[in-house]
Formats: structure tokens, sequence, C-alpha cells
């Protein structure tokens, strides 16, 4: 099934870089990164295409670069989205299963899916995604482990997660792209693309909560028993974060970013009173000597404020004894010194901090297995399952077409064995063609030649052939009838 020329693009849009990831088939089911850019985002605002043009330009820089290292050309893509206009809700829907299906087939699963796209939605909305979490079969609840393919049953049910996007927004994604010169093979929300990076399927089975911590948004996904059960995105991260040291330090926003990821902590408690970073100045600007103390007070107020609405999310997905394997950290953010330690002790809940190095070959570039790529990593694995599940659905239909060796074969009409019949029935029965017409050979299916009236002998044999039947049903009509009253009947 797996063919190791399969080429896959993921395109990471975030709001502070451009990522382009070009992977291919590795050893075994493992993926090889051959082609890797990155470049400035501009455009981009908390997870939104702003300006068409500039992100336009961006994306073709990272594109650019990604080609040229795998040498190869690339015409579409895998394009993640985020942003707070991400919302999703819960539908169910009912399907009869039609009378001639023995048992739920796949066209009824997809029938009941495809019917999720004509739900109503508030204006200005578009359905991205359509995840499947309960099927329920004449009343009965499937567990997760049981394919309702197969089952039998009447009914068809089940319950839905929809996410659903801003149409506009999601225009924009597309005129970007477009503007770049590419076309877009599919739209991932990007917490699922995450998931899929640093997510095992022991993780989704037990219970986990899914955090990627970017520049403009901060991604959840929250599973149970194998299933995505809830999702959201959160129009604050690492900028916000950035953006309060800038206030409160009275320095470039470049310098901000700078002491958070080189000299950040969220835990005061466990930086030193005396430790200094000094900021050089210009001809503009006085050097300044920041607490590292201070700084980290600053960092962890805003951190804390993001992981209390986390932790609203996760209690509203009710789901929050459930989630066994903890909270996942990943994104850029995750690489905030002793932001998991903050977490575990505001929420109370176990937290690790995961690389995208799951599904990697064992020679990807040390470079690319960083968090805050987990994102780009999960489009090109999308890909790869997605093109894994089509050729999976195609060969089912070849099978489903192929005849069966144990169905009766049908022979030719002549090779078939001949009932028993009755010879003496048979001499009994008038011939419709006379007898002299007519040259008695092995019992086999009569054959009415054609007709041609255009020539002698066709006159003819059409003439002896009606005046055959002719003769046949008066003898029949002649045995069959009676008088009564003077009239003939039957």
């Amino acid at each position: 099934m797996n063919n190791e020329k399969d080429i896959i693009v993921g395109l990471d849009i975030g709001t502070t870089k451009i990522a382009c990831f070009i992977g291919q088939r590795g050893t075994g089911d493992k993926i090889k990164i051959i082609g890797f850019g990155k470049t400035e985002s501009n455009g981009v605002v908390r997870g939104v295409v702003k300006n068409i043009y500039e992100t336009a330009d961006s994306i073709k820089n990272a594109v650019h670069m990604a080609s040229e290292q795998a040498g190869i050309n690339v015409d579409e893509v895998y394009v993640g989205i985020a942003g707070q206009h991400i919302k999703s809700q819960k539908n169910m829907s009912t399907i009869p299963i039609p009378a001639d299906h023995n048992c739920i087939q796949p066209e009824d699963v997809n029938r009941l899916i495809q019917q999720q796209y004509s739900i109503m939605l508030n204006p200005g909305e578009d359905i991205i995604h359509v995840f499947p979490q309960d099927f329920i079969v004449d009343g009965e609840k499937l567990g997760p482990e049981i394919d309702p393919v197969g089952v039998a049953g009447r009914e068809l049910k089940a319950n839905f997660h929809i996410v659903t996007g801003n149409t506009m927004d999601l225009l924009s994604i597309h005129q970007s792209v477009k503007r770049a010169g590419l076309s877009i093979k599919g739209v991932v929300l990007e917490p699922i693309a995450s998931s899929l990076a640093v997510l095992t399927e022991t993780d989704k089975e037990a219970g986990v909560a899914l955090v990627d911590i970017g520049g403009g948004t901060t991604d959840i996904a929250i599973f149970h028993e194998g299933v995505i059960r809830h999702t959201q995105v959160l129009p604050i991260a690492g900028n916000a974060i950035t953006n309060d040291i800038k206030e409160e330090c009275k320095i470039l926003r470049s310098q901000a970013e700078t002491l958070k990821t080189r000299f950040g902590s969220c835990l005061p408690q466990n930086v030193s009173e005396n430790d200094i970073v000094s900021i050089p100045g210009d001809k503009r600007h006085q050097p300044r000597e920041i607490s590292m103390r201070t700084l980290a007070t600053i960092i962890k107020g805003r951190t804390e404020s993001i992981i209390e609405q986390i932790n609203f999310e996760i209690n509203k997905s009710g789901l929050a004894n459930k989630i066994l394997s903890g909270i996942v950290l990943t994104g850029g953010g995750a690489q905030l010194r002793h932001i998991k330690d903050l977490i575990e002790f505001d929420t109370g809940i176990d937290t690790s901090i995961e690389l995208p190095n799951e599904h990697l070959d064992s020679d990807t570039d040390s470079e690319i297995i960083n968090t805050m790529y987990a994102t780009g990593i999960g489009l090109v694995i999308y890909g790869f399952n997605e093109l894994d599940e089509q050729r999976r659905q195609e060969e089912s239909s070849k099978r489903h077409d192929e005849p069966d060796d144990t169905d009766e074969k049908t022979e030719p009409y002549d090779k078939k064995e001949e009932m028993p019949h009755d010879e003496k029935k048979e001499e009994e029965m008038p011939s419709p063609f006379g007898d002299d017409d007519i040259e008695r050979e092995e019992p086999q299916k009569p054959i009415i030649p054609e007709v041609d009236t255009k020539t002698r002998f066709g006159k003819d044999l059409g003439k002896k052939f009606m005046s055959a039947v002719d003769k046949y049903f008066t003898k029949v009509f002649s045995d069959n009838t009676t008088r009564k009253n003077g009239k003939d009947e039957i």
C-alpha cells in the first residue's frame, strides 16, 4: 500500500513564522523530512491571514527554501488553520439502512457523515472537519473498538464533533496560497495536526489534553477512548508574554523576545534576586539592567492567565477526571522554562512536554525535531494518513466488485443439463410450426428465424410460419370453446 515515492507537503502558516515541510516515506512506516523552509510570517495576526499579499510572499519564500533542499517542485500543500474564529459544535444524526443491505455498508457510514455538511450554520461559517464520536445501531451504542461497518441493523445513528471556521478567513488562506502559486490539498485544524505529531494511540485511548502554545494562539484538543472530544483555539499565547515584557521593561519588541526565550522563567522563586540582564543601548536609548526575578514575575503573570483559560476548557469538556495521560504540551511556548511545573501546580494535572519525533525517520535533522514544528510535521502525517485511507477504500471497492468464488457460476444455456421431460407428452403437444416444417432433433430451445420480407424466400417462410400459428390456435380454441345461449365461451 505504501509507496516510498509518495510526497506530502505541509505548510504551517503561523503568527510568528511560516514553515514548509516536505515529507517522504522512510524506513518502515516512518516519515523522512527531505525539505524544510522557514521564514518570518508577515500579514498574519493571531493565526488569521490579514494581508493576502504579504502572507503570499512569506509562503513563497518558505516553500522555495524547502523545494530547493528537497530538489522537487511543490504544487499542492496541506495547510494548518487556527484563530479565534474557529468554533465547534455537537450534532446527532440518524439514517435508515436500505432493506437490501444485510448489514451496515461503508456507503451507509459515508452517507451519514456527508449529511453533516448540510446542517444549519451561522451566516459566514463553513465546516472544516466532521469527527464521528459514537455510533448507535438500532438504539444500541457501539464501543469505540467496534466498527459500525458489518454490524446488522436497520437504523444507524451517530454523535458528531463538528469544527467550523469563518468563511472569509478560510478564503484568505486559500487566496494567499493560490497567489503563492500553489493549490490546497486540504485544510487541517492545527491542534489536530499537532496531535498526530506528538500523541500516541495509547495517549488518545487513555485520555489526553493536547496543548499547543504558539505565538498568536493556544490550541487545545482533548481525546478520550481514542476519539477527539473537544477542540478550542484561544487567541492568546507567546506573543502576549512578549508584549508584557516589552511594556513593563520599556524595551524594543525584539529585545523582549530575546529576554523571554533566553532568560525567561515561569517561576520567580527559582531565580536569584541578584541575577541581572543588561540591555545594550544605542544613540537614542540608554543601556538598561533588568532583574531576572522581575522578568520571571512578568512572565508568570501572563502565563497563568493562559493556563487559567486552558483549565477552563478542560473542565468545560467534562473530561477533567478522564484524561489519564494528563496534559501534553507542545508548540514554541513549551520551551519556556518551568512552564510544565507551573501548569501542574495551577491545574493539578500531570503535564509533559513532547517533541514531534513519534513518526519521524531516525535520520531526520535534529533542528526539525522541535516543539515549535509540531503542527508542520503533523500536517505531513495527516496527508500520508489521508493517502493511505484513500488507497484502502480503493482496494476495498475492488474486492467488493470482484466475483465471489463461492457464488454459483451461471453456465451458457446450451451447456446446462436438461431437465427430465416426458417424451410422450412432448409428442402429443401440437407444434405451432407444423410437423412438416421442423426437423426433430435433441430437445433444445426453439430458435425463431428473422424474416426478411424483401425476398421471395422470406415471404414463403413468413407465410408458412403464420399458417402454422393459425392452425395451432384454431385447434386450441376449438378444443376449449363451448356454446352457451347461442354464444361462444371459453
